[in-house]
């Protein structure tokens, strides 16, 4: 069969994919005579659509995946999909919207009906977008944060972290989405720098006719001020100790407090305390038990409390107080002023801090085997320069917001009875059965269930588990099997919102980790380093580059430059150097099929180039395997790349390739293919489509003699003399090759090549490869050097090429003194390597060994060039 000279990418990645999934090559099952290999897939909202995040996060896991089925594990990759509260809530708020239906006009049941229609309708769209990627989830496991057991297992944990005292429900001050209209754990709060004022407020001091200036960034706030705090040690406001001040415009008389929390430095070092508006105003609040005012509704307008501008937003507001203050001369400057603000991570809300009653969940114990495991590395984390932030989050958590106020989630499993107490059951029969305890007269009806549903990574955080059924069945063969699982890729930003909390739940549900790495992807970036985002419109869509450059263009695209935990700076001209690299794999397979075979030929002049090509190989294989344990995908993808690019294409291939027109002997045509196949299963993780393609093309196979289930390549010997004596060779071919360039000498004019070394053994293994790539007639030995011939020196060996007419010797002296000179810089910046005793003590001795070699080497290459331009006069 007659290949085409392109690759074409929509050829042949439909086909494969729906011929692996038609073969279950994709699913798992528990087999005790297999290591089991699991990946759990960081669960996409459902709302998502595929972006440049979850391209590089999904090619990493896949090439895991099918690297590990190959290896002869049982290798199980579980996807599925989170329901994302706020994310889904809004799209389904906007669709009703675009109806002409108001959320408000709706029971909880019907708005769940919509709900439920739209993930049904757009939920799975983004598992789909990943089989165009390539993934090979085991999609007969695919699960949903919403489905009924899941949600059982959400539902469980929560009675039970109750039962056991670890979650309460309290009015705390809380980060409050006004968009989203839902309260925000820590880790859902965005904090950015922003330009903004500073608004110097005079405040009238009760009863006296002089004032106190205080800087505030929110002055819309004023009107819930419940006091005027200083510091005690504060000479400039000694004066102030014991009096009260009016809170302007409105004139509430409010205490002047002293507390050393205030700092001398900052603003006038004069603070307004409003409890119910900041966190830090709230616990200055608690201590001198003040007034908590809350003057903000829900959507972030003033209310009644405010007195004035009521019904108004906060940021309208701030505008119009500064006016109405400066009216009254109340107003004593504004500053520009740059400051921290949050914002909401869904929303991108500014976030208000407000009181609000809420369900928490106790962290302070519960963090403690997932801070200690982490930190002693029983979990990896990758690269491990997260441990520190790690275990900083981990040292001063808070207690988790667990509620929020939506309908779109797991119903908290609470039952109000009529004196505002309440019982927590699974279900309003056994809540009813509770509430009888403490009122025998209690019917069903009377009972309320709280409105409000559970944080979405209350129901993430049980991932790893609850996939498997582990919280309902904790003793079935899957998680058993399974459980704990192998590698988690992921991103840093969710280090806290997921892996953290996976780790504590894990310890907590079953005793041991979840995973025994964590591997923390870099963020995609623009070329001017901006994060990618739909807003700045600087985000490709992947499914475009797919159709442009192939799902396995761009899958090394993506991992061309992508070391763990570093930004990916991404440039399409990566993708497209995926293309090539799949059109050049391609091509290479279409110059061995063209061959003709000669039985009667003797191969044995091609024996050097095929054993150097598996020593090659085989050391390719140890580097890539090295890579793989540190999780340098990257690395093992480029080792791979130069094996193919440069190794068998533009070495092997050419020492073995017949004349133009004739015919190749069958033993070296049969090794060329098994390396073929060798090189298939080494790129297949990173590029399956074209390598299962190949795959096939290569011999006729049986439909269950796929690649996707081949065995990886086993190493073998590698012998570093035959590599040493070959680089030698090439570097030889490499320097004939330039000269030719230039000096302009026709590659077809064949020349003769004379070698003045002390060992020219090491060449005659190499004498025919040397004679075929460089063109080269005759390769002999000298003694001395060959008068008015052309030369360039590689290590300590000196190499003519004579040549007709004479040459430029000045031209010549300037190019050996050249080379002379960085040389010399070369042997200078390793000299200072290996003069630096940290570096000599701490390297692998390979690697100091490797220096030292070098250094050998271009002393010994001085020596040469020195005496060369001796020679030359």
């Amino acid at each position: 069969m007659s290949l085409s000279t392109k690759y074409d990418p929509s050829a042949v990645e439909e086909k494969w994919y729906q011929y692996w999934m038609d073969h279950g090559f994709f699913h798992s099952e528990p087999n005790p005579d297999k290591e089991p290999y699991t990946i759990v897939i960081p669960p996409p909202n459902v709302t998502g659509v595929l972006h440049m995040g979850h391209m590089l996060n999904n090619t990493i896991q896949d090439v895991l995946i099918r690297k590990a089925r190959m290896e002869g594990k049982e290798a199980c990759w579980v996807p599925g999909t989170d329901h994302a509260s706020i994310a889904t809530e809004a799209k389904v708020v906007a669709m009703l919207k675009e109806k002409g239906i108001n959320k408000k006009d709706l029971t909880r049941e019907e708005f769940l009906k919509h709900a439920w229609e739209w993930t049904e309708k757009y939920g799975g769209i983004i598992l789909e977008q990943l089989k165009k990627l390539g993934a090979s989830c085991d999609w007969d496991r695919t699960r949903f944060t919403m489905e009924e057991s899941l949600s059982e297992s959400v539902i469980d944990v929560f009675i039970d972290l109750h039962n056991k005292g670890l979650i309460y429900r309290g009015v705390r001050m809380v980060n409050w989405d006004p968009q989203g209209k839902t309260a925000l754990s820590d880790d859902e709060v965005i904090h950015k720098e922003v330009q903004s004022k500073l608004y110097y407020v005079n405040y009238k001091i009760e009863g006296e006719d002089t004032f106190v200036t205080i800087a505030t960034t929110r002055p819309e706030t004023i009107l819930g001020d419940s006091a005027i705090c200083i510091n005690p040690n504060d000479e400039r406001y000694a004066h102030l100790k014991g009096k009260r001040a009016l809170v302007p415009l409105i004139n509430r008389s409010i205490p002047i407090i002293e507390d050393e929390y205030v700092s001398v430095e900052f603003g006038t070092g004069c603070l307004k305390v409003t409890p119910a508006h900041d966190i830090n105003d709230y616990e200055l609040g608690l201590k001198h038990n003040l007034e908590s005012i809350d003057i903000l509704n829900d959507d972030g307008t003033l209310n009644e409390a405010a007195q004035m501008f009521v019904g108004e937003d906060r940021f309208v507001v701030r505008k119009k107080i500064a006016k109405e203050l400066d009216a009254i001369g109340q107003l004593n400057k504004i500053e520009d002023y740059t400051n921290s603000v949050g914002f909401s991570e869904r929303t991108d809300a500014v976030i208000e801090p407000k009181l609000s009653t809420q369900w928490f969940l106790k962290m302070e114990d519960i963090t403690k085997p997932a801070l200690e495991n982490v930190m002693n590395d029983e979990i990896q984390l990758i690269p491990p320069k997260f441990k520190n932030t790690y275990r900083h989050w981990m040292e001063n958590v808070h207690d988790w917001c667990i509620s929020r106020q939506l309908w779109w989630g797991h119903q908290i499993p609470a039952f109000y009875l009529p004196n505002g107490s309440y019982v927590v059951a699974k279900t309003k029969e056994e809540a009813l059965a509770k509430a009888q305890e403490k009122d025998s007269s209690i019917t069903i009806d009377q009972l309320t269930q709280d409105e409000d549903v559970l944080d979405t990574w209350f129901s993430s955080w049980l991932w790893p588990m609850s996939v498997f059924d582990g919280l309902k069945n904790p003793d079935n063969e899957d998680i058993k099997y399974y459980y704990p699982t192998n590698d988690l890729v992921t991103a840093p930003e969710i280090l806290f919102f997921w892996v953290a909390r996976m780790i504590i739940a894990g310890y907590e549900y079953r005793g041991e980790k979840p995973f025994k790495n964590v591997y923390l992807t870099g963020i995609v970036r623009d070329k001017q380093r901006r994060k990618m985002s739909k807003s700045l419109g600087n985000s490709p869509d992947p499914l475009d580059l797919i159709k442009q450059y192939g799902a396995d263009g761009v899958r090394t695209g993506m991992l061309f430059s992508s070391p763990a935990g570093n930004d990916l700076l991404f440039d399409e001209k990566l993708c497209e150097q995926g293309r090539n690299f799949s059109n050049k794999i391609w091509n290479a397979f279409r110059l061995v099929q063209g061959w003709e075979v000669d039985k009667n030929l003797d191969g044995s002049h091609n024996a050097t180039a095929i054993a150097w090509f598996k020593s090659r190989f085989n050391q390719t294989l140890a580097e890539v395997e090295d890579h793989f344990t540190k999780f340098r995908i990257s690395d093992a993808l480029m080792s791979i790349y130069k094996l193919i690019w440069d190794d068998y294409c533009a070495w092997y291939l050419e020492m073995i390739k017949p004349e133009f027109g004739q015919p190749i002997d069958a033993k070296t045509l049969e090794q060329t293919i098994i390396f073929n196949e060798q090189l298939m299963k080494l790129i297949h993780p990173f590029m399956p489509f074209l390598s299962e393609e190949l795959w096939h093309e290569l011999r006729e196979r049986d439909e269950k003699d796929c690649l996707i289930v081949a065995d990886w390549p086993k190493a073998e010997a590698i012998d570093e003399q035959l590599l040493s004596d070959a680089a030698l060779a090439f570097e030889v071919v490499t320097n004939v090759r330039n000269i030719r360039n230039t000096k302009q000498i026709s590659p077809k004019e064949a020349l003769e090549l004379k070698i003045k070394s002390g060992d020219f053994a090491k060449f005659e293994n190499y004498q025919f490869i040397i004679q075929k790539l460089a063109n080269v007639s005759s390769v002999a030995q000298v003694t001395d050097s060959v008068e008015g011939a052309l030369t360039f020196v590689v290590k300590a060996d000196e190499f003519f090429i004579p040549v007709s007419g004479s040459i430029d010797v000045e031209k010549e002296k300037e190019e050996l003194q050249k080379e002379l000179e960085y040389t010399k810089g070369f042997l200078k910046s390793v000299d200072k390597k290996l003069s630096n005793e940290r570096f000599v003590n701490n390297a692998p001795e390979q690697v100091v060994a490797m220096e030292q070699k070098k250094k050998a080497d271009a002393e010994a290459k001085i020596k040469v060039l020195e005496e060369s331009l001796a020679n030359l006069g």
